[in-house]
């Protein structure tokens, strides 16, 4: 049976300070390093990019000079926590002729001992199921037991006023019947077809609602992100789209905390995101499963020089996008290359 997170005895999701993870030699994968940018591939995406946007100049994207290329490798961290919540409504549904699964079949179970199929870890979900022994009927609330109501337009007899002649039964400027209603001055209600009622759509006749108590749940991931300091001038807010190059990757039903990271800011990261996600969710929701990564993002500052004023741009990713803030030949305002 699954626990409740909500009672007392809450599981304990963070490790103890002596079993938190840190690999034999972290020296050993920060070997490996991202290729860096050269300045044939400084301008050729900068060119790929400006031949994709109608309002910037190409010739400018040829002819300017790269005085200068500062790279920055960048280390991402990132904490995902895919999490079961549940909660439980009343919902209603037309009670025909089937049995009625209600308190006299035995007692309700609570929310968390039913058994409900997950689905893939780290792929967000919401289900709905009906909770046995839940079951009552009641007449219904829409229709009062009735299964049909008056209809909103003519209010029962079943014919509204004459909306060509306005219920006069002839024309204004012509002294003769009405063609539409043939001098009657009411035509037959087309809501309802003339019976003056309509089913009711709530209870779709039956006079009847089998009211029962829904299980609502929820299957969510929950994210904390972290890119190390940037001494370029690269907006932040790309950095964390960035694609990266993966460095490490930990998955299991609850990770440890990274130490002796080289990027102490790192470490740091880790052992808070584990903490906050563990505060936030433990009292409403069982984590089923954590991973973390931390990805290696390149950054190169493009510093160059066009008709002798200076110019910079951006290269981020290992798919190698391209910001530029400002640029030479901008035919319209407003935009930067993203």
């Amino acid at each position: 049976m699954d626990r409740d997170p909500s009672n007392g005895d809450r599981q304990a999701f963070s490790p103890p300070p002596e079993a938190l993870a840190s690999p034999a030699s972290w020296s050993s994968l920060l070997e490996h390093r991202v290729p860096a940018v050269t300045e044939a591939l400084a301008r050729e995406a900068l060119l790929r990019v400006v031949s994709s946007r109608c309002c910037y100049g190409r010739a400018a994207a040829g002819r300017l000079v790269i005085r200068e290329l500062r790279q920055q490798t960048l280390c991402r961290y990132r904490l995902e926590t895919f999490a079961e919540s549940r909660t439980s409504e009343w919902a209603s549904q037309p009670f025909g002729s089937r049995s009625v699964d209600g308190p006299q079949r035995g007692a309700r179970p609570g929310l968390w001992d039913l058994e409900v199929q997950v689905p893939p870890m780290f792929q967000q979900d919401t289900k709905k199921f009906q909770v046995p022994h839940s079951s009552l009927v009641k007449d219904c609330y829409k229709c009062h037991g009735r299964g049909r109501y008056k209809c909103s337009s003519c209010h029962g007899p079943g014919t509204v006023r004459c909306s060509s002649c306005s219920g006069a039964k002839r024309r204004a400027r012509r002294p003769r019947r009405c063609p539409t209603c043939s001098g009657a001055g009411r035509r037959r209600c087309s809501t309802c077809s003339g019976s003056g009622n309509k089913t009711c759509t709530t209870c779709n006749g039956e006079k009847r609602l089998l009211h029962f108590a829904q299980l609502v749940v929820m299957w969510k991931n929950s994210l904390f992100e972290f890119v190390s300091e940037c001494q370029l001038g690269c907006p932040g807010e790309l950095l964390t789209k960035a694609r990266g190059e993966s460095l490490f990757r930990d998955e299991d039903s609850a990770v440890y905390p990274i130490v002796d990271f080289p990027l102490r800011e790192i470490s740091l990261a880790s052992q808070r995101g584990i903490a906050e996600h563990s505060a936030a969710l433990a009292s409403r929701a069982r984590i089923l499963q954590q991973r973390q990564t931390i990805e290696l993002v390149p950054l190169t500052e493009v510093r160059s020089c066009y008709q002798g004023k200076a110019y910079v741009y951006y290269i981020y990713g290992t798919d190698h996008q391209v910001y530029v803030g400002d640029y030479p030949e901008r035919y319209c305002c407003g935009c930067a290359i993203l």
